[in-house]
């Protein structure tokens, strides 16, 4: 049997998934840049509810346009696990984490929620979990401990910080796999803008905060903070839960081993602060390590064709369909 491509709709829809995860990822790194701004003048809890007001609103104008109603029965039980740790208990542990040790030590340890999210993605979903896959988060944690390591300040960590950020990574990777199976009924904007609604209900006790701050804050501080409500929230989330519907919750985890070298990118761009060679090394080795766990094999036909030593292997040969049987979803 012969070798067929895929089908025009079929590599569109893949080619788009792919889009989306990586715009997702680009907002996500420039949302690290933006927190440093918005948190010097605001608390995490007032910042997280900031950002979620404003991600809310802009999503719900969103789904006003576009005619989205409530999401399916069966998709509220995702919807409300995933707005309750994702979007509300992660970002304020995270903004509260990221004031008490420095960015790499953040880094390093929030860079744990792809690992988790694998480990739970195949216990309580199913996801396969193919070598390349694994391979690639190896090399992509790798770089995520050289970034940083090399970026780690003497002195600036704590054990609070350190439990915080521990704490942000268990309840990202646990929000991503309750959305997963949310994203079967529900569409992804439906999915985001309610999740993002949650999130916020969850941060109301600290509106007063928000308040407060919001009265002192430089005008740059609050620009920032709607940045990351429109930007990293409403659209990076929502292009998130797209490529999520059309991918396993582990590969869209590793995914997300781009936003360090994104990040020190625009660290570099942005903030005049010029990596080390260590920095960057770091950062390709977690670019390389996303390559490889997002690359596909080739039929394992083709691999025995060219390593048998038989002089026919076309007589052995399986079809490219059977030897795919085994490898993940797309």
């Amino acid at each position: 049997m012969m070798n067929t491509p895929p089908s025009a709709p079929g590599r569109r829809a893949e080619l788009l998934a792919a889009g989306a995860a990586a715009v997702t990822v680009v907002l996500w790194a420039s949302a690290f840049v933006s927190i440093r701004s918005a948190g010097a003048a605001y608390a995490p809890g007032g910042l997280a509810l900031g950002r979620l007001l404003a991600g809310a609103l802009t999503l719900g104008v969103l789904c006003l346009v576009r005619g989205e109603g409530l999401p399916p029965r069966a998709a509220w039980r995702g919807i409300a696990i995933s707005g309750l740790l994702w979007f509300g208990f992660y970002m304020v542990a995270l903004n509260w984490g990221e004031q008490q040790v420095d960015a790499g030590t953040a880094a390093l340890v929030v860079n744990i929620g792809p690992i988790l999210i694998a480990l739970l993605g195949s216990r309580l979903l199913g996801d396969a979990m193919p070598p390349r896959l694994l391979a690639g988060m190896a090399v992509s944690f790798a770089g995520a401990v050289t970034v940083g390591l090399s970026m780690s300040g003497g002195g600036g960590s704590s054990v609070l910080g350190v439990v915080l950020c521990l704490l942000a990574a268990g309840a990202y990777a646990a929000g991503v796999v309750a959305q997963k199976p949310a994203l079967g009924s529900g569409s992804p904007l439906q999915v985001t803008t309610f999740g993002c609604l949650v999130g916020a209900v969850v941060c109301l006790p600290f509106a007063g905060q928000l308040v407060r701050d919001a009265a002192d804050a430089p005008a740059s501080a609050t620009l920032n903070m709607l940045y990351l409500g429109v930007f990293p929230t409403a659209l990076a989330f929502t292009t998130w839960a797209y490529a999520l519907a059309r991918t396993t919750a582990s590969r869209m985890g590793a995914t997300t081993y781009a936003v360090p070298a994104l990040v020190v990118l625009m660290s570099w761009l942005f903030l005049d602060e010029v990596p080390g060679l260590f920095t960057l090394g770091g950062g390709l080795l977690c670019l390389a390590g996303v390559a490889v766990s997002r690359s596909r094999p080739r039929s394992r036909a083709t691999a025995a064709a060219g390593t048998a030593p038989s002089p026919e292997p076309a007589a052995t040969a399986r079809p490219a369909g059977a030897a795919e049987a085994g490898d993940e979803r797309s």
